[in-house]
Order: C-alpha cells, then sequence, then structure tokens
C-alpha cells in the first residue's frame, strides 16, 4: 500500500506509526514544510516543499485564521500535484489537518482514502467559551460567529473526510454528529517502557541542586506556562504550599510563549506576570526551592516525573497533554483539575486526586494532604501507571489500534472532492 502522510511538523502525530507501516512493507511518504531538502527517516521519504504567499494586511480578523490554512493548503496542493507527475499515487493519506494542508488533496487524488487527525472542534458554548471568567472574550455575542469561521476549515474537511481520528473521548465528542460517525477514538500511546518509575533518578535543577526520590518535589508542566493549563491557579498557589512545606522543592517546567488562548499584553508574559504577582509574598529562601527549567530534553523530562512526589495537572476544557499520562506511566501521584479532560484519565482516589480547577486554596489543601499520605501516594501511582499500561501503552494497544484504523480506511470508498 502507498501512504501519505502530511503534517506541518512531520513526524507529529505519526511518530510511532509512520514507522511501524513502513515495517508492515508499505510505501509511506510524507509531504511537510519542515525540512529544506528530501531525505529519509525510519523508512519514510521525507518530501519537503515551501509555502508561498502571505496574509493579506487588513483583512477582517476573522479571515486571518482561514487564510493562513489557505495558504498552506494551496502549498501543500501544488508539492501534491508534483508528487503525481512524478507517477506517486496514494491509496491511503493521512493528515493532521488543523492547520489546512490536507484541504485539497482530493482534488488531486480522488481516489484516496483520506484519513483525518481530529484533533478539536472550537465551540461557542459553555464550558469550552469563557471558562475562565478572568479571561472573557473582548465580545461574548460575536463568538459563535466568530467560531463559526475558525471550524470553517474543520467543515471543509469533513466532506472529504473518509475517516477520522481522535485520541481522547472527550476531544472526539466536540465534533459535530457528522464527523463523529466517522471517528475512531485512539490515543496516541505512551511508551510504558521507557517512561516507567526509576527510584535512581536525578534531576539537577537552577542551583545546580541535584534531587531525587529522598527529596519532596512538586512537579509542574505546560508547554507554555500560560492560563489554558493551569499556571496563574498554581501560582498562586505557591505562597501557601512553600510556607506549608518548608522541605519542598517545586519544579516548573516550560516557555515563555503562548500555544493555546490570548497572548499575554504586548511586551509582557504570562510566565513573568504571574511571578510578579506573588513574588512579594515568597521570601528570598523559599523562593530558591522554586526552579523555573524552561524546556528541557525529553529525558530530563523523564527524569523530573521520576523524581516528583506529586505532579499537578490543571486544564481549561481543552485537549489532554500527553504529559498528564506520561506522568502517570512514571507512577506519580497526580493532583488534577476537575475537568472534563481529566476526568476521562484520572478517577478520585484511584488513581489520583482531582481538585477545583479555580480554587488555588483547595489546591494546597490538598497537595499537603497528599504529599503527607504516603501510602495513598504509592497506592494511587501504581494504579495510574497501571491504567495507562491497560488502556495507553504505545506497542501493545495504541499502535496496534491505529493500524487496524489506517487497515479499515483503506477499505473504504473514497469521497470525492465536493463543489
Amino acid at each position: 500500500m502507498k501512504i501519505l502522510c502530511i503534517h506541518q511538523n512531520f513526524p507529529g502525530q505519526y511518530k510511532h506509526l509512520a514507522p511501524a507501516l513502513v515495517a508492515l512493507g508499505h510505501q509511506v511518504v510524507a509531504l511537510t514544510p519542515k525540512v529544506d531538502k528530501p531525505s529519509r527517516w525510519n523508512g519514510v521519504a521525507i518530501v519537503p516543499y515551501k509555502i508561498s504567499g502571505r496574509s493579506t494586511p487588513g483583512i477582517h480578523p476573522w479571515l486571518q485564521d482561514f487564510e493562513t490554512k489557505l495558504l498552506r493548503g494551496s502549498s501543500c496542493y501544488q508539492a501534491a500535484l508534483a508528487l503525481r507527475a512524478k507517477g506517486f499515487m496514494p491509496d491511503v493519506i493521512l493528515a493532521h489537518h488543523g492547520w489546512g494542508e490536507s484541504l485539497f488533496l482530493k482534488d488531486v487524488w480522488p481516489e484516496a482514502r483520506l484519513g483525518l487527525y481530529c484533533e478539536l472542534y472550537h465551540l461557542s458554548t459553555p464550558p469550552f467559551m469563557n471558562f475562565d471568567p478572568e479571561f472573557p472574550t473582548k465580545a461574548p455575542e460575536l463568538d459563535a460567529l466568530r467560531l463559526r469561521l475558525k471550524n470553517l476549515n474543520n467543515r471543509l474537511h469533513e466532506e472529504v473526510m473518509d475517516a477520522g481520528i481522535s485520541p481522547t473521548r472527550f476531544q472526539a465528542s466536540t465534533f459535530p454528529n457528522k464527523f463523529q460517525d466517522r471517528i475512531t477514538v485512539a490515543h496516541d500511546g505512551v511508551d510504558t517502557d521507557l517512561v516507567a518509575p526509576n527510584p535512581d533518578s536525578q534531576l539537577t535543577v537552577t542551583d545546580g541542586r541535584v534531587l531525587t526520590r529522598n527529596d519532596e518535589v512538586v512537579t509542574f508542566i505546560n508547554r507554555n506556562l500560560e492560563p489554558y493549563r493551569g499556571y496563574h491557579i498554581f501560582m498562586r498557589a505557591l505562597p501557601e504550599i512553600l510556607k506549608r512545606r518548608p522541605n519542598a522543592q517545586v519544579v516548573l517546567l516550560g516557555g515563555d510563549e503562548v500555544s493555546y488562548g490570548a497572548k499575554a499584553p504586548k511586551g509582557q508574559t504570562w510566565k513573568q506576570i504571574y511571578i510578579d504577582e506573588v513574588r512579594g509574598q515568597i521570601s528570598d529562601a523559599d523562593w530558591a526551592r522554586v526552579h523555573f527549567l524552561g524546556r528541557v530534553p525529553y529525558a530530563q523530562f523523564l527524569s523530573m516525573m521520576q523524581v516528583s512526589r506529586v505532579h499537578v495537572y490543571l486544564t481549561y476544557p481543552f485537549v489532554l497533554s500527553w504529559s498528564l499520562l506520561e506522568a502517570m506511566s512514571a507512577e506519580c501521584a497526580i493532583l488534577a483539575s476537575d475537568t472534563a479532560p481529566v476526568r476521562e484519565v484520572v478517577n478520585e482516589d484511584e488513581n489520583g486526586w482531582l481538585t477545583d480547577f479555580f480554587d488555588h486554596a483547595a489546591l494546597t489543601d490538598r497537595l499537603c494532604a497528599l504529599l503527607d499520605d504516603a501510602p495513598a501516594r504509592v497506592r494511587m501511582g501504581k494504579a495510574a501507571r497501571a491504567f495507562v499500561r491497560e488502556r495507553y501503552d504505545l506497542k501493545s494497544v495504541c499502535l496496534p489500534q491505529h493500524i487496524a484504523w489506517v487497515d479499515a480506511l483503506a477499505g473504504t470508498i473514497p469521497r470525492p472532492p465536493c463543489d
């Protein structure tokens, strides 16, 4: 079978699936603007292309997002035409359509089956919109109109999607029924052999101190430190946490940019805004026990999980972070927000504890209680790892699910492009 993968940052979600398909004897080609020259990666032929065009100055703000996707889609279309001219005719196309690249691929290969990675459909209803009253939208009465335009990329893809795959039930549930009928829920998977507890692990932090499992380590992770992932709530709990836990070492991972939601005020970062908010409540001696590591190599991330005594995870009703399942696989004791995506994987007092997203005082109380309850931490940490191994293990569960999904996709009758 000939398979084409489309991802603006390949391999992305196809990191494990694409090489596995090669190992099964399939020809796999990837189109991506990430690289400059053709290459091979784990048996996959990587074909580069460039994104042409630029956004129109002064365009209506509701159209800015779609115009960016249109530019990517038209550029990928040209690259696909060049591939077809060389004789490449895929049986299956796998695409993360979130950036628009796959908009016109059925016009190039109408007989190919298109399988989409369905990450999220934008909804204007509570709790998806204006979940956090601290950050209301500027014109709530226009939210539904604006998001309808933001979903234009999703809607156009629905017309030609032969099958979809979504990592969680929560994410799949955001899509309209006409999508959901074709969406399979299967997570990308966690390599539980790699992400495993290690009693001898060590983590070097900002002052050169080396932390181990003997230390009282509290961990918190965002790709970028921002409100969508509860950074502001955690920081507001921090002064009291440090007062009540004089031996705690608090380690935070995350960049200074914005992955989701509104940007910080001009010239500022969310990270610094909330440091400034709480710093006056924290003594210099206590602040020395707070370690911002920024973005780190994966091995260092694993060490952080392996030395963590309690891992705190907070999120809006949004895409579930891989880091939560990885923390569970490392046998961390979990304290997480009681929000819909989290409840899919964390069951109260079975494999973690839940806390109200907005209540930083309750977060502090529950964190201190969990730090004081070693038997509960051990019990729930072991249950968390067993849960992930049973349902989200990469090799035994998730990768076979994805391969079966591709096989089923190949057997479908392709939908033609629509006028």
